[in-house]
């Protein structure tokens, strides 16, 4: 990967790198970083850098490279996200989401807040989650879908006026009213 990055962005690299030592530790840096990754994905990324910037990649970069296009995970864009956890009516987890993190991302938001706070307040919050949503789901880990609250096995049928009356008198004694 460095070979790639010297050999296509040289007065940047020899400018950013010129001190051997220092170039040391960026390296032992962006190898705990990208452990996570095969060394496939680390050349796919590294060559897309280099066919996308004009510019030296900082490790933030080339790890977004290296996960891919949200598209391909069917990630939203996270303003889209936005709408579709607002428009979205109650009950939130019985809804279709486009993707689970759309309806994390506005559990984690609060769902009250999102609905009341306009746009310019709310966005920032909700894109804050969603996107360390995206970034999770990116990097491997699949969310659990919303759990559909169950209804009840067994309904309780309503006191009859008799026995109202009693547990009201056995509430009044037991108050002394």
């Amino acid at each position: 990967m460095f070979t790639l990055f010297r050999i296509n962005y040289h007065n940047q690299y020899y400018k950013a790198y010129s001190d051997t030592q220092v170039l040391n530790q960026i390296k032992k840096l962006w190898l705990e970083s990208l452990t996570r990754f095969d060394p496939d994905t680390i050349r796919r990324g590294a060559r897309r850098v280099i066919e996308t910037s004009e510019y030296l990649p900082t490790l933030n970069r080339m790890i977004r490279a290296c996960q891919g296009d949200p598209d391909s995970y069917g990630l939203p864009d996270a303003h889209s996200a936005y709408v579709e956890a607002c428009r979205a009516p109650s009950p939130k987890a019985a809804q279709r989401w486009s993707h689970a993190a759309v309806y994390h991302a506005g559990s984690a938001s609060d769902w009250f807040f999102l609905a009341s706070s306009p746009e310019k307040v709310a966005f920032p919050v909700f894109e804050k989650h969603y996107r360390q949503l995206c970034d999770q789901v990116m990097n491997g880990r699949t969310l659990p879908k919303p759990q559909v609250p169950a209804l009840p096995e067994s309904t309780e049928t309503p006191l009859s006026k008799e026995e109202n009356k009693q547990r009201l008198d056995a509430l009044r004694r037991d108050l002394g009213l």
